[in-house]
């Protein structure tokens, strides 16, 4: 396995002071960025245009993760923008391979969302058109909410595919990752970890985001 990611999720940042708060993590190794439509999810945050400037100002690569219904529509846009990676969900998209390919040719990593309920074997055979398959440990849609335990098991099944198949394809997790919770994670297989109130919420976010990758490294399988 590749070595852990950690990605702060900036929908527990200050909206008010988004620039700052991309400053807070740039010991992150990605900020990742949850675009929400009230549609798809029930929460609205931001769109491609506020993308373009936080890639402007970022220190670290975004990773945009679009919660939007007709995601197909909409995906390219993010990439264009500026976005070092754009994940659509499996559950919002109709051509999730010629998305995909489109990310990839304009230069972003593609990545693939299962909501917790969504079983992923019905997209195991796409796992060469991706860079990235994420798993949620939560119900999409807002922070601070807590680890689903039952997602586990789907976890597990996503690192064996992408090892079975010997591809060049990280695994994340999104949903109430914390100290607590991110050893199971990263037992279950998980190499990239997004962590928004455990960073934003604590006084040295340097300091938790070192803490989580130390937590990870610790308990990835060798």
């Amino acid at each position: 396995m590749q070595r852990p990611l950690v990605a702060p999720s900036i929908l527990s940042a200050d909206f008010a002071r988004l620039a700052d708060e991309l400053e807070r993590i740039s010991d992150a190794d990605w900020a990742h960025v949850d675009v929400m439509d009230a549609h798809f999810v029930p929460n609205l945050t931001l769109g491609a245009p506020v993308v373009e400037a936080l890639a402007a100002a970022s220190p670290i690569p975004l990773d945009c993760h679009l919660m939007v219904s007709d995601v197909d529509r909409w995906a390219l846009d993010y990439a264009e923008a500026g976005a070092a990676g754009v994940t659509i969900h499996a559950e919002a998209s109709a051509a999730p391979v010629r998305t995909a390919r489109a990310l990839r040719a304009a230069g972003a990593r593609a990545g693939l969302a299962l909501r917790p309920a969504t079983a992923f074997e019905a997209y195991e055979d796409l796992l060469p058109e991706v860079d990235m398959v994420l798993v949620m440990t939560v119900e999409p849609g807002f922070g601070g909410q807590e680890f689903l335990d039952v997602t586990l098991p789907k976890l597990r099944r996503v690192r064996r595919a992408v090892d079975a198949a010997d591809l060049d394809v990280r695994v994340q997790v999104d949903g109430g990752v914390s100290e607590d919770t991110i050893a199971r994670c990263a037992e279950a297989g998980a190499d990239v970890f997004v962590a928004g109130s455990a960073v934003y919420g604590a006084a040295d976010a340097a300091g938790a985001i070192a803490r989580l990758r130390e937590l990870a490294a610790a308990h990835m399988p060798r």
